[in-house]
């Protein structure tokens, strides 16, 4: 995690990291203010912390309550030395708890991060830099590609090269990547989690069975995202970037609105029009940019090429934002090998739903196949050994296909995790089902998977796909643990180089009788595609393009973000379209119009339910505001303070309302229950004085919306970058 330090008054510093900013100072006596914790004091704090929250991950997992639990910390300095210190933490606990539970709590403490980063002993390196900027990969395996080179299958280079490749594209333009986290549970399982440090939102998760390996599919997939834009999906990216040559890309092209919104002519071919505006219920307003709102300059659209006869097709920039999300995108050493991660990830997720909503019961894989792949064998018994019980299955239907599924079952909770992996290599597939299985993954985090269930209905609905697509956290069917199998097993393979590899997995999508259609891109200096394939690799329904398009957010996006400064006419036209958009009350604002709010502030945790109750306090509407004020105590997850205006705020409009009572009788005690504060905002709230409290100002400039500027930031880096390629 980068952590940027600026200079404040006398010797306090103010630290930047992520959302938060922390203030630290000294005391008097060291010539400080005294105003905030030292930074030692905060050091200390955080192992205090840490321990508090394993002991409270660990009861919240066995519905211990932790209201009587106490956790302190006393720190013993050595007399003769001052920096040689024992952290002595103690732990009170209830009677109540058993003995075994007490032995789980005193061993969660000693899986605290803070303690073990310390124990470990960390390493310091001070460099003086002339910016800190440029120097942008300061991080990562460095020394990698002097220690040999290592080959594994899917590879056409050695990861040491390939790494080292990739850390120079993103260095190039600016990213400074840091690693998050490592993850390495079982033996042979391995993974991170990648960001870039001035944008965290921009993250991506590498997984293999080595550390070089998880490395290098956490820098391909953040060099695929950035590529295919996915970081920036259903996000406004401001306006110097709508109106700019291009938005995407240089070749994009935009067609012109029908007068009658029909589809313009030349989007899409006549395949995709029988898939995806079969009724022809498709409005050209319905595939207006999100990115860019730009309704004036009509639709975006990006060729690809059809595969059966070299066409150029043009897809809607909103169609593949809305329908695909990240699937069938991948960088490669080269473009054979690129194509081969994304045909082995459509199929994947294809063969994943097929076997999850038809409830197909798949075949074991016999002991002695597991047997030629001893390194994945290890992390599967490491799985046995820890409680997990495992069952490998040949998720191929009958040879079909290269996939593969490992399962994972939880005998502490009864959830089931399926996890899915694909490549032409049997032995690659295997691995990848078993590395996605742990990516991120805690033995802790597996007690949230989800239990089977007999619900036909459960495991079909779409929904059920995208929660297995986004985590493989989905619902699977008991049936699918049936020993009546639909399929005999098949130890299948497509492997070969690259080329043949790649020849193949198009052949299989010919033979189903798909229309492959395949984007290259690589102004970045990387090699990257997108393939889709319609009406087989889209991760939602084709009927949300006209019911719940992304696009929604160009109804509302500019009045909210002008909010404080629309008149009354305004305000009322956007609270009567808000209701009338049967929109979920619990939709966040942040998703709604595509901002990246800073999730502590009241604009990052904002719902449309609050901000319609705003709305109508501002219009003087009491009786609207106070509906919705008791929907919002009853159902809304938020801030205690939060909290606490609005019980302050239902109470004073409960006499407000009431012909029979006076404000005046109950103020004193209202105060002495919430503050002098709380009410005034409360009061002024109600009579007008003060307007959307809690909600800074803001417009279309995004001023003030900081997370959202370093995304944006982010964006231009790409954008020029590709100016640049398009001009060379």
């Amino acid at each position: 995690m980068e952590i940027k330090v600026n200079f404040l008054d006398n010797v306090k510093v103010e630290a930047k990291f992520d959302d938060f900013t922390v203030i630290a100072d000294q005391p008097i006596r060291y010539k400080g203010d005294g105003s905030a914790p030292g930074p030692f004091d905060y050091f200390l704090a955080s192992s205090a912390m840490c321990a508090a929250y394993f002991v409270k991950v660990y009861c919240n997992s066995r519905d211990i309550p932790t209201e009587n639990i106490r956790l302190s910390q006393n720190n013993i300095v050595d007399p003769e030395d001052r920096y040689k210190q024992i952290f002595q933490i103690q732990v009170e606990l209830p009677e109540s708890i058993s003995e075994k539970d007490r032995l789980g709590i005193r061993r969660s403490i000693d899986r605290c991060t803070v303690k073990k980063v310390i124990q470990t002993g960390p390493e310091f390196k001070v460099d003086l830099v002339d910016s800190l900027e440029e120097d942008a990969q300061a991080m990562l395996m460095s020394g990698s590609a002097e220690q040999g080179s290592t080959f594994i299958l899917g590879k056409d280079l050695p990861l040491e090269e390939t790494i080292a490749n990739m850390t120079a594209i993103l260095a190039g333009l600016g990213m400074k990547i840091e690693i998050a986290s490592w993850r390495n549970i079982v033996p042979n399982v391995w993974s991170l989690h990648i960001r870039d440090a001035a944008s965290p939102m921009c993250f991506t998760n590498g997984k293999g069975a080595t550390k070089e390996s998880a490395l290098c599919s956490a820098l391909g997939e953040f060099i695929e995202r950035l590529n295919c834009n996915f970081f920036y999906n259903d996000q406004f990216l401001g306006q110097d970037i709508a109106e700019s040559d291009f938005v995407h890309y240089p070749n994009e092209k935009w067609f012109t609105l029908e007068e009658n919104d029909d589809l313009p002519s030349g989007i899409l071919d006549d395949y995709c029009l029988e898939i995806y505006n079969p009724d022809d219920e498709l409005r050209g307003s319905n595939l207006i940019d999100t990115n860019s709102g730009n309704a004036e300059r009509g639709i975006c659209a990006i060729p690809y090429t059809r595969q059966s006869d070299g066409e150029t097709v043009y897809f809607p920039s909103n169609l593949i934002e809305n329908l695909f999300l990240s699937n069938g995108m991948s960088a490669g050493n080269n473009l054979p090998e690129a194509q081969v991660q994304c045909l082995s990830e459509i199929f994947e997720r294809a063969v994943k739903r097929q076997i999850i909503e038809q409830e197909i019961v798949l075949p074991d894989v016999p002991k002695n196949v597991l047997e030629k792949y001893p390194s994945i064998l290890a992390g599967i018994e490491a799985l046995e050994a820890q409680g997990f019980p495992v069952v490998i299955k040949d998720a191929s239907l009958g040879g079909q296909f290269p996939v593969m599924c490992v399962t994972l079952m939880n005998p502490k909770t009864g959830g089931v995790f399926a996890s899915f992996g694909a490549h032409p290599s049997f032995e690659v597939a295997l691995e990848r089902s078993l590395t996605e299985l742990l990516q991120g993954r805690s033995f802790e985090g597996l007690n949230d998977v989800p239990k089977p269930t007999f619900n036909s209905l459960a495991v079909s609905e779409p929904e059920n796909f995208v929660e297995h697509f986004i985590d493989s956290t989905g619902v699977i069917s008991w049936r699918f643990f049936s020993n009546k199998h639909d399929y005999e097993f098949c130890e299948w393979d497509f492997s070969g180089t690259s080329e043949e590899e790649n020849d193949q997995l198009f052949a299989i999508l010919k033979n189903l009788g798909k229309e492959v259609y395949v984007a290259v891109f690589d102004q970045l200096g990387a090699t990257a595609c997108r393939i889709l394939v319609p009406d087989y690799s889209e991760i939602y329904p084709v009927e949300d393009l006209i019911w719940d398009n992304t696009n929604k957010a160009l109804n509302y996006r500019e009045d909210i973000l002008n909010l404080h400064i629309l008149d009354d006419d305004a305000l009322a036209s956007l609270v009567t379209r808000l209701e009338d958009s049967q929109l979920d009350n619990y939709i966040d604002i942040r998703t709604l119009i595509g901002i990246e709010f800073d999730e502590n502030t009241v604009w990052g945790q904002l719902t449309i339910l609050e901000l319609k109750l705003l709305i109508y306090l501002a219009l003087g509407a009491l009786e609207d505001a106070q509906e919705l004020v008791e929907e919002f105590l009853q159902f809304n997850d938020n801030t205690v303070e939060r909290r606490l205006f609005y019980q302050a705020m239902q109470a004073v409009l409960e006499i407000a309302l009431d012909e029979e009572m006076e404000l005046e009788d109950f103020l004193v005690n209202f105060t002495r229950m919430f503050g002098q504060s709380v009410m005034d905002n409360v009061i002024g709230s109600i009579n007008g004085d003060v307007k959307f409290f809690g909600l800074s100002k803001t417009s279309m400039n995004l001023e003030g919306l900081d997370k959202h500027l370093r995304l944006i930031d982010s964006y231009k880096k790409l954008h020029q970058a590709r100016k640049i390629a398009a001009q060379s």
